[in-house]
């Protein structure tokens, strides 16, 4: 997200109680638990922005039979 409205941020700091528990649940806070506020929130900034393009990218197609194909995962 470029130029983030004040409620974008919020949200963005808000997410890092729920981000900070699925490291935990993960067990991979380890890795994370140094990083500066700004860096975790370019993370979740990242998955934000990566989730959005998609939907709006997919929202713009129509589907055959209305389920999506299954990619696989980038990683």
């Amino acid at each position: 997200m470029i130029d983030k409205t004040a409620r974008e941020a919020r949200a963005i700091r808000d997410a890092r109680k729920e981000f900070a528990e699925a490291l935990t649940a993960l067990g991979l806070m380890a890795p994370f638990f140094d990083r500066t506020a700004a860096e975790i929130d370019r993370l979740i900034e990242a998955a934000v922005t990566g989730y959005i393009d998609s939907m709006q990218s997919q929202g713009a197609r129509p589907e055959r039979d209305g389920r999506l194909p299954e990619d696989a995962i980038p990683f």
